[in-house]
């Protein structure tokens, strides 16, 4: 199988630490902020932003993971049932802003259905989308990222691969691989 690394470990390592200082930019103190992971690739994100977060500035961030499986337009499609993770939501976004993470943009079926599944912790004043990468040829729906690590173009039959230390791989990367045909 073929692979094309797309962002290494120190690359990732100089995403996150640009999104970080991009959202205290645009966000300031965070009074009226909060950041969403979605379940469960985007959390993984999130979780590396917000310890990198720490470690530039000392802030009260209020954050959150949110499931966004049972809002997917595709739920019902598929021929396995897809397997819901847990929301982890312990505030109100009422008329907050809000930042939503996750790993990879493609189709924007994910982020459509974090939008509706949101909506069950109040109505947020503005919402912004923050991914490592966006695959920018593919949407099925009119969303953009506010913030992106980087666009790559793909194929359909192309996956776009994010691995983790944490999961047990060598190191951090982001790959472009073929998708395996049965």
């Amino acid at each position: 199988m073929q692979k094309r690394l797309v962002l290494d470990q120190k690359q990732i390592s100089i995403t996150i630490s640009r999104f970080c200082h991009q959202l205290i930019e645009n966000h300031d103190d965070f009074e009226n902020t909060v950041l969403l992971g979605l379940q469960p690739r985007g959390a993984l994100v999130l979780d590396r932003i917000i310890q990198r977060m720490q470690e530039i500035r000392q802030l009260r961030l209020r954050y959150g993971y949110l499931d966004a499986t049972f809002h997917r337009d595709d739920f019902r499609r598929r021929d396995l049932p897809l397997r819901a993770n847990e929301t982890k939501i312990d505030f109100l976004i009422e008329n907050r802003k809000v930042i939503l993470v996750d790993d990879v943009l493609y189709k924007g079926r994910s982020a459509r259905a974090a939008m509706d599944a949101m909506i069950a912790f109040g109505r947020p004043q503005k919402v912004e989308l923050m991914v490592l990468i966006d695959r920018k040829y593919t949407r099925d729906f009119p969303i953009q990222p506010d913030y992106f690590g980087r666009q790559v173009n793909t194929l359909e039959s192309q996956y776009v691969s994010v691995e983790w230390q944490s999961q047990g791989f060598p190191e951090d990367a982001i790959w472009i691989t073929e998708k395996e045909h049965n």
